[in-house]
């Protein structure tokens, strides 16, 4: 029988497990989303100007409708832009 440390593995046995998803609004207590921080905004878009979903960002709904609503302010004050080419 082998043992534990005899066994070598090609790769990494921890590639593939997915870290625990978790709200950081609902970790850091931010009740607010300011629309006018747009580095703050830039972390919930991909680099095309779309928002990036739930099951990616980890974010609660009640929160993710809140940054939904504060992009789109932010859009149209054109603080971000509506459709882009490697924003980030």
């Amino acid at each position: 029988m082998a043992v534990n440390k005899d066994i070598k593995f090609l790769t990494n046995p921890n590639i593939g497990k997915n870290r625990q998803k978790y709200c950081r609004f609902k970790k850091y207590g931010i009740k607010y989303i300011d629309y006018k921080d747009a580095d703050f905004l830039l972390q919930f878009i991909n680099p095309q100007g779309k928002l990036l979903p739930r099951r990616i960002t980890g974010t609660s709904l009640k929160y993710q409708r809140k940054v939904a609503s504060a992009v789109k302010r932010a859009r149209h004050l054109a603080i971000l832009p509506y459709v882009t080419d490697l924003l980030k």
